[in-house]
């Protein structure tokens, strides 16, 4: 590393990248780095809480999960940027590299971190103009509002998640959750947790329909819509919310950098193989485990954020840095506010019941904790 002053810039202000920055500002002497964090949005978007924000305007939620980045720095030790990374111009091998935006802008940088995570579908797939992040958050609360017949399109955590969002606030509304797997969720969890999320939905009125899919989504509608399943089911929805979908949000990367299935190549440093002063962490990377905030926040930031700290003292990371080792799989699903399971694997693996689950998660979906990860 050269005696010039060194820019590190992180792309994503999530929940891995605002905690990289935190700590990046803490550690990092001013006079010789210059720490940088680009997000599309002036604001994160705490994404595991927004589906209960979508739903109504109970507890104007907007005005707690939409946290600035105001308060991210410590001793305003960095600077944010709103834009949006369009492509990265690496360097060869270790050389610095730079960013295009999207108004034309470009950004040089010596160290660069991706976590840009995922792209979602359906009602949490917020626009990327900032401006019309609250007219999406209207329309969904207004369409939601409006139907009397629901139909989620998928049976992971977010379709289970929104069915109980919907039936704590209208509780007369029909709700069926479709799913083409046998089960809830993926073969990850137990059956048990699989089979007890069904059943909690089921005993708050939510149709659940398992092994069966639909060929082809209809275009939105304002009234009721026709479709049969590939099994031959009939239904007649006025309202159909896609609950399934996501995939790394990695097109703006060379593709060198990526697997065939649009994940970022890694080393267990979280370094890519051929460019040691790129790191990735989140739903980005290419990691045997499910994608969760957790392992971003908990898992992967810390290790990238100390790297990122020993690779500018000109340590050789990929062999003396700090290594991720993976993280244990576990999962919390809400069921509304008073509701949900949760599952951890360990010791056989342990099941957390409705009690335990709203007490951590469901009751207030941990708002509190993800705003402090930004430092408010």
């Amino acid at each position: 590393m050269s005696s010039k002053k060194s820019t590190v810039v992180i792309v994503g202000g999530g929940t891995g990248g605002v905690v990289v920055a935190r700590y990046l500002s803490k550690t990092l002497d001013p006079r010789r780095h210059k720490l940088l964090l680009i997000n599309k949005h002036p604001f994160r978007i705490i994404l595991p809480a927004s589906l209960r924000m979508l739903v109504s305007d109970k507890g104007k939620l907007e005005e707690r999960i939409l946290v600035p980045y105001d308060k991210v720095f410590i001793n305003g030790n960095g600077t944010f940027i709103e834009g949006l990374v369009t492509k990265v111009n690496a360097g060869d091998n270790s050389n610095s590299g730079s960013l295009a935006l999207s108004d034309g802008r470009v950004i040089e940088y010596d160290v660069l971190v991706l976590a840009t995570g995922s792209k979602w579908d359906g009602p949490i797939s917020f626009p990327d103009d900032s401006a019309s992040v609250k007219a999406h958050i209207a329309a969904r609360r207004e369409e939601i509002a409006k139907a009397n017949d629901i139909l989620l399109v998928g049976g992971g955590a977010v379709g289970i998640e929104l069915a109980g969002e919907i039936k704590d606030i209208w509780p007369r509304k029909s709700v069926t959750v479709l799913n083409r797997g046998a089960q809830l969720l993926n073969d990850t969890y137990s059956s048990k947790l699989r089979h007890g999320l069904r059943r909690q939905l089921v005993k708050r009125g939510v149709k659940v329909i398992l092994d069966d899919y639909i060929e082809e989504l209809p275009a939105e509608s304002s009234g009721p819509v026709q479709i049969r399943t590939a099994h031959g089911k009939s239904l007649e929805p006025d309202l159909v919310l896609r609950t399934w979908g996501v995939q790394s949000n990695t097109a703006y990367l060379p593709s060198s950098f990526l697997t065939p299935s649009g994940t970022v190549k890694v080393l267990p440093s979280l370094q890519l193989p051929s460019h040691p002063n790129i790191f990735a962490l989140g739903d980005l990377i290419e990691w045997d485990e499910q994608k969760t905030a957790a392992k971003a926040q908990m898992g992967h930031a810390p290790v990238v954020a100390k790297n990122v700290e020993l690779y500018l003292k000109e340590v050789n990371v990929s062999k003396a840095g700090k290594i991720y080792k993976g993280s244990m799989e576990m999962i919390l699903v809400s069921d509304g506010r008073k509701s949900g399971m949760g599952w951890m694997d360990a010791m056989g693996g342990i099941i957390f019941g409705p009690f335990l689950t709203s007490r951590i998660k469901s009751k207030d979906l941990m708002i509190e904790m993800a705003r402090g990860a930004s430092g408010n």
